[in-house]
């Protein structure tokens, strides 16, 4: 009887955990569909927002889908540094790893997976993305926590719902602000005498408010939250973030660029679901965090799917998977380069969009013994303290 009672107060527990290392995991293989696009398509490169005009519909899906990714981890982000302050106790603790956890991946970014995009050392070109965003991020919140609650909920939705009324605001790259307003809202070059240049791919401020809907919403997660509660509230929230997407988006005003009636209904589509991501615009996170939402009410109900259970295991080593894909993709496209010459102009390029998700699903295969070896490992050596950031 004890050990029944045992069982069911800790089956909640488990599922809402697993649930979390699910998602993560579904939206980091995801990911990788969009920089196998990135490593073998650069032949055939598509805007932000992408011109529908002139984009194939496979290859629109492609980049579409990979849309849900960054958003969702940075959520993931937020709600896991909530749960993860639930072990310590002192609020400082929490702040204090999330200050420096964010300082060693902007680090990280610009050394190890700038390199790993492009091969140059010393870099001449930096591109920061992601990782650096997820990174200020981090830092941002390790401010943000000491806020109540309350403030800082109103806070996210200020920055996501309002960051948009900022886009007509830039600075010449003469201005003490160019450089600050870069890495906050502008997705800009900037140069540093003949030295270095390098984008702000990911500007930050967006994602601060991400993260911090993440952290707000980590409270569901805690183990004295009844699930049934935290069920209500994750389909409540991505019903509200759907419908406001669609009534936002329907009048056209504000949020993103204007879509338009196409040639078809299939081209009309394709320019309603036309968002903007760098930076992420509001209907870019309305409609991308309404899934994050959904799929996390998905995966707590319905996760004994045979392949949920792989996902999970990519999922509970991220960025340990970030770094080993990108340098597997760096040196699969060299020997193909090597192999068979550049076939693209500049480029190797695949011909069929088909051929990239042959690609994705080759790289998930072999990667994985390697990322579920990393995953026991971790799991088995938990005294190791520094493994913690990765």
């Amino acid at each position: 009887m004890l050990n029944n009672k045992i069982e069911q107060s800790s089956q909640p527990i488990s599922q809402r955990l697993k649930s979390v290392d699910m998602l993560r995991g579904i939206v980091i293989l995801i990911m990788i569909i969009d920089h196998v696009r990135e490593t073998f398509f650069l032949h055939l490169q598509v805007s932000d927002p992408m011109d529908v005009s002139i984009t194939p519909l496979d290859l629109y899906l492609s980049r579409s889908l990979a849309h849900i990714c960054a958003p969702i981890f940075v959520f993931l982000t937020g709600l896991s540094a909530y749960l993860y302050g639930q072990k310590q106790q002192h609020k400082s603790d929490v702040s204090r790893f999330l200050l420096i956890r964010g300082l060693f991946l902007v680090v990280l970014e610009i050394t190890v997976i700038n390199f790993a995009w492009t091969f140059e050392f010393p870099p001449h070109r930096l591109f920061l993305q992601v990782i650096w965003a997820i990174g200020l991020s981090m830092i941002a919140l390790s401010a943000l926590i000491w806020l109540p609650r309350t403030i800082l909920l109103t806070l996210a939705i200020i920055i996501i719902a309002g960051h948009n009324l900022l886009d007509h605001i830039h600075f010449s790259n003469e201005s003490a602000l160019y450089i600050p307003w870069a890495i906050i809202h502008d997705r800009v070059w900037v140069n540093i005498g003949d030295i270095l240049t390098f984008r702000t791919t990911y500007p930050v401020l967006p994602w601060i408010g991400v993260i911090s809907i993440g952290y707000y919403c980590g409270s569901w997660f805690k183990s004295t939250f009844p699930a049934q509660q935290r069920q209500k509230n994750l389909q409540l929230s991505a019903l509200l973030l759907l419908s406001s997407f669609i009534i936002i988006r329907m009048t056209n005003i504000y949020g993103d660029h204007p879509w338009i009636y196409g040639s078809s209904t299939t081209e009309t589509l394709m320019s309603f679901f036309n968002i903007t991501k760098y930076p992420p615009s509001f209907l870019f996170l309305l409609i991308t965090l309404s899934i994050g939402f959904f799929l996390l009410s998905f995966l707590e109900r319905f996760q004994h799917a045979f392949i949920l259970k792989y996902a999970a295991i990519f999922g509970s080593v991220p960025l340990f998977f970030y770094i080993l894909h990108l340098f597997v993709l760096k040196f699969m496209y060299l020997g193909t380069v090597y192999q068979f010459g550049k076939n693209k102009g500049d480029y190797f390029g695949f011909n069929e969009v088909w051929q990239l998700w042959a690609c994705w699903l080759a790289l998930i295969f072999l990667l994985y013994p390697f990322v579920r070896f990393f995953s026991n490992y971790k799991a088995t050596h938990k005294h190791i303290h520094w493994l913690k950031y990765l």
